[in-house]
């Protein structure tokens, strides 16, 4: 019976995640260890971060994984922040500490409104709008067959260190992230031609799909 009741209150809080969903913005700090149903909430929030070396999300352990499949497998290995990063995409962020964690949620939390009804906090970047970007002409290529980074070319139009890339190590061929233009909050989607040269496959237009459909649920203007 008790068992019954607590997965009753998981099936509350993934009520009130879903409901949440669109309305106020969620992120998930995974700090430690993370397993079982408890692993169901953070992956359906809009923001995962984790810290590298000790957080982990998976649904069973290293251990059941060896009783089911005989499969030895480590713990950073099946969920760890490296994994989750860069090849399930579950987790947006991974830091190597706490604190990084931490002021990194508090930086994202400066492009964010605090609802849907709101906007997204203006920053006095102390960039000028009317700078020209004389570098562009030399990071495009001539010929078309060669890559360019589009980082360099964000940087360049965007304010000044304003662009905070999301899912950076996850589907590298496309780029996502906030940035700011005269100091307003902005969403980029760009395809990325060092990786893969920029080609749209499953992953990458999911992590495109995802970030367009929160800047749209809380009225972020995107640049594509």
């Amino acid at each position: 019976q008790e068992g019954v009741v607590s997965l009753g209150g998981y099936a509350d809080i993934f009520l009130l995640n879903t409901l949440a969903s669109g309305v106020i913005p969620q992120i998930s700090a995974i700090l430690g260890p993370c397993a079982g149903g408890a692993v169901y909430s953070p992956a359906i929030t809009d923001f995962v971060w984790m810290v590298e070396g000790t957080s982990y999300m998976f649904v069973t352990g290293p251990n059941v994984v060896k009783t089911v499949t005989h499969e030895d497998v480590t713990s950073e290995e099946l969920g760890g922040a490296d994994t989750h990063a860069s090849k399930s995409g579950v987790a947006h962020f991974a830091s190597p500490n706490e604190l990084e964690a931490l002021e990194g949620i508090r930086k994202l939390l400066s492009y964010l409104p605090q609802n849907n009804k709101e906007k997204a906090p203006k920053v006095d970047t102390g960039d000028s709008p009317e700078r020209l970007c004389t570098t562009l002409k030399a990071l495009i290529p001539d010929n078309p067959n060669k890559p360019y980074d589009m980082h360099s070319v964000i940087e360049e139009v965007v304010d000044r260190e304003s662009f905070f890339e999301v899912h950076k190590d996850f589907a590298t061929n496309i780029l996502v992230g906030f940035a700011r233009l005269n100091g307003e909050a902005i969403g980029i989607v760009a395809n990325q031609p060092m990786s893969m040269a920029g080609v749209l496959d499953i992953d990458s237009s999911t992590k495109g799909a995802r970030f367009v459909r929160f800047c749209d649920a809380f009225n972020i203007p995107l640049v594509v």
